[in-house]
């Protein structure tokens, strides 16, 4: 089943001489539990393409469909709410609220969606994250890889139809980092969870079902890792 069609996105910044174009005509589609990797160069449009994917950036040209609906097409306020509801964004920096402990943290978008705070799910999450005897803990309290756990439940906890992951070990050593890929993996298996993984890095591109390669803005190569089961 499609869950996501990106379709003849182009994105143009500045006029004239000083014009950029970010993004050319990149169209594509992900089905539902994929896992796929977007890897290219820095300056190859990966970013830019996250952001657009999971609306907080506006194609120039070209349309972005999330199970069905046309997600540019809705105005700021219904975006915002599908956005919170149907994106899972994460970030190589983990945008913590300082003064929250990781519960307050994981359910803050949700609660600020005005949406009654769901205790099973929490708990379910924060279990998963391998963060239950942290949860009354500040993320000054946290190492970086307990932080990025505590990013990613925030992602999951409302059962976003897509997650979106920029560059997330980025910030991370090594061995940790492959633990926080191994964690994504186990959401997007044992939950079904739909994956995109922007980075850099061919080792952890190789992981996915599918990479999808940009450079100049332009998709070179859309191939297939592996069949999903």
């Amino acid at each position: 089943m499609e869950i996501l069609k990106c379709e003849g996105v182009s994105k143009i910044y500045g006029e004239g001489d000083a014009q950029v174009k970010a993004l050319d005509n990149v169209s594509f589609t992900v089905e539902k539990g994929e896992f796929v990797s977007i890897i290219g160069p820095s300056g190859s449009g990966k970013s830019t393409l996250l952001h657009i994917l999971g609306g907080v950036d506006k194609p120039t040209a070209g349309k972005v469909f999330v199970d069905g609906t046309d997600m540019h097409a809705l105005k700021e306020d219904k975006l915002a709410v599908f956005r919170r509801r149907q994106i899972g964004l994460v970030y190589q920096f983990y945008n913590l609220m300082p003064v929250l402990n990781i519960d307050e943290n994981i359910a803050l978008p949700h609660l600020l969606d005005g949406r009654e705070l769901d205790q099973e799910r929490l708990d379910q999450v924060v279990e998963h994250l391998g963060l239950t005897d942290r949860r009354k803990n500040l993320p000054n309290q946290l190492s970086g890889g307990q932080q990025q756990r505590v990013s990613i439940g925030r992602a999951l906890y409302s059962r976003p139809t897509i997650l979106l992951a920029d560059e997330p070990t980025g910030n991370l050593d090594r061995k940790t980092g492959e633990e926080i890929i191994a964690l994504l993996k186990e959401s997007n298996k044992s939950q079904g969870q739909t994956l995109i993984l922007i980075t850099h890095d061919e080792g952890l591109a190789m992981q996915a079902d599918r990479i999808i390669s940009l450079e100049d803005g332009r998709i070179v190569k859309n191939e297939k890792v592996r069949n999903l089961v």
